[in-house]
C-alpha cells in the first residue's frame, strides 16, 4: 500500500477545556497527497544540514550562518508525486480581527510562526495570504526592541530607523531566498465545539511577503511547536499547564482517521498502560527536543554503537523532530542497524530504489520468509520505544519496502523522525523538562 496523504492539523477545543480553560486540543485530519518519498528523503537531508548548521551556530558560529542556510526549516516540500503523503502535519490555523484561516506546517523544530502575507512593499505571494492591513490586531514589531533583535530567529535588525519594522530574510542551502518578511504580533483563534471562540493575543508572528520554490503549493506557512520564548507551543502551553503532546495516526490509515495536537492535559486514557518517561534536554538557545539515547535493540540484541554517537557534549546527540518525517542516524549507529536489519531479512529478495540502500520485493517474498524483527530505541531512565515494523521498514511504493532510516555524518546529531514517532502519544512537559510517551492509536 502507498501512503495515503499528509495530515491536516484542525484546532478543535476539547469540550473539557469549556468548562476549565486548562486544556486545549486539536485534531488531525488526512490532507491532500504531497511528495514522494523518494523527494521527501532527500529534503529530510537538507533539513538535516539546517538542524546541524544552527546547532553548530548555537555552539559559538555566527547567528547569520545559520541565516543562510535556514530555509530547509520551512521549506517542506508539498509538490505532487507518484506517491500520496510525506509525513508532515498541518494546522489549520486562525490569525487576526477578523479571523483569516490558513493551514500551517507543525514543526517542533521552529520558532517562529509565519504566514505567507500580503505586505507592504513586498509581491503577494499566490494563494491564501494573510493581510496585516485588514486585522485591528496586527501591530508590527520595531527593529529596535528585543524581541526582533534577541528572541526572531534570521532577524536582520539592521535598523534604517528605531521604529523600522523587524525584518526576517530565511535562506535556502544555496544562497537563494526563502521567506522573507517582517515580524508582529496578532490574535490567535481557537475554536471551539458549538461555534464558540477562544483568542490568544499578542501571538508573534511572521508576515512573509515573498517565498521561493514549491515548498508551500499545499501550505500557507509554519505553526512553531519548538522550545522557544516566541514560539506558539511554548505559548500555548504556558495557558495550559505547561505541555503539550501530540499523536500521530498510522500514514497508511485511512483518510477519515484522526490525531490531534493538544495543550495542557490530555484526554483519558482508555488503557492503564503507564507512559514511558524521559528527561528533555533543552537548549535555551536552540529549539529542538533533545533526549539521551542509551542503546538501539534489534531482535532483543543491543548493537554495537559508540557511546559518543548519543552524546550530545561530543557533537553527537538526538532530537524528536516532527518536521523531519524519516528517522535519520549518525554513521556508526545508522550502519549497525541496518546491517542488523538487512542480516534477519537476507532472504528476502531485494530492489533498487534510491536514495535507499535497503529495500525488498515484498510481493516476491517467499513463505517462510524471515519477518521484520523487533526494533527498540532504549532511552535514559529506563523508558523505551518499540515503534512497530512499518515504522522503521516502509512502504514506498506498492509491495516495496525499504529500511526507512538515513544515514547523518560522523560525529554528528541524529533525528528521530515523525514516522517513528507515529502511533505513539507524545506529552512534551516544558515545565518539568520531560517527555512522556506511550503506544496508542491516536483515537479519542
Amino acid at each position: 500500500m502507498a501512503f495515503r496523504g499528509n495530515l491536516l492539523v484542525v484546532l478543535v477545543l476539547a469540550a473539557s477545556a469549556i468548562a476549565t480553560g486548562k486544556s486545549a486540543r486539536l485534531e488531525l485530519v488526512p490532507a491532500a497527497p504531497g511528495a514522494s518519498m523518494a523527494e521527501r528523503a532527500m529534503d529530510d537531508r537538507h533539513r538535516h544540514t539546517y538542524i546541524t548548521q544552527k546547532i553548530a551556530s548555537g555552539r559559538g558560529g555566527s547567528r547569520r550562518v545559520a541565516a543562510e542556510v535556514g530555509a530547509s526549516a520551512v521549506s517542506l516540500p508539498v509538490s505532487s508525486g507518484a506517491y500520496a503523503g510525506t509525513g508532515q502535519y498541518f494546522v489549520k490555523f486562525l490569525v487576526g480581527t477578523p479571523a483569516q484561516e490558513f493551514a500551517l506546517v507543525a514543526d517542533t523544530g521552529s520558532d517562529l510562526t509565519w504566514v505567507k502575507c500580503n505586505g507592504a512593499g513586498g509581491a503577494t505571494p499566490p494563494g491564501r495570504v494573510f493581510r496585516p492591513a485588514d486585522s485591528k490586531s496586527w501591530a508590527p514589531i520595531s527593529c529596535s526592541s528585543d524581541t526582533c533583535k534577541l528572541d526572531v530567529p534570521f532577524s536582520l535588525a539592521n535598523c534604517s530607523a528605531p521604529t523600522s519594522p523587524c525584518d526576517y530574510d530565511y535562506r535556502y542551502k544555496e544562497g537563494s531566498a526563502g521567506a522573507r518578511g517582517v515580524v508582529g504580533t496578532d490574535s490567535a483563534t481557537i475554536a471551539l465545539p458549538g461555534g464558540k471562540m477562544v483568542q490568544m493575543q499578542d501571538v508573534v508572528l511572521g508576515c512573509s511577503s515573498t517565498h521561493d520554490g514549491q515548498s508551500f503549493q499545499a501550505a500557507d506557512g509554519v505553526i512553531s511547536l519548538g522550545n522557544s520564548k516566541i514560539s506558539f507551543a511554548s505559548r500555548a502551553a504556558a495557558r495550559y499547564g505547561g505541555s503539550f503532546s501530540y499523536c500521530l495516526v498510522d500514514h497508511l490509515a485511512p483518510r477519515d482517521a484522526t490525531g490531534y495536537l493538544a495543550f495542557g492535559p490530555g484526554p483519558a486514557p482508555k488503557d492503564s498502560t503507564p507512559a514511558a518517561q524521559t528527561q528533555l534536554l533543552l537548549d535555551p538557545k536552540m529549539p529542538f527536543y533533545g533526549v539521551k539515547v542509551e542503546a538501539i535493540h534489534v531482535a532483543g540484541k543491543a548493537l554495537d554503537i559508540p557511546a559518543e554517537v548519543w552524546d550530545a557534549m561530543k557533537n553527537g546527540g538526538t532530537i524528536l523532530d516532527s518536521g523531519t518525517t524519516l528517522t535519520v542516524l549518525a554513521t556508526p549507529a545508522y550502519k549497525a542497524v541496518v546491517a542488523a536489519l538487512s542480516t534477519h531479512l537476507a532472504g528476502v529478495p531485494t530492489v533498487a530504489f534510491p536514495p535507499f540502500e535497503h529495500c525488498y520485493n515484498w510481493t516476491a517474498r517467499r513463505p517462510g520468509a524471515p519477518e521484520i524483527p523487533k526494533l527498540a530505541v532504549q532511552f535514559a531512565g529506563s523508558a523505551r520505544l518499540e515503534p512497530p515494523a512499518k515504522s522503521y521498514v516502509i512502504d514506498v511504493k506498492p509491495g516495496v519496502k525499504c529500511i526507512g532510516v538515513q544515514e547523518g555524518e560522523s560525529p554528528g546529531l541524529s533525528v528521530i523522525g515523525n514516522i517513528l514517532q507515529q502511533e505513539h502519544l507524545w506529552e512534551f512537559d516544558l515545565k518539568n523538562r520531560l517527555v512522556r510517551f506511550k503506544q496508542s492509536t491516536c483515537t479519542r
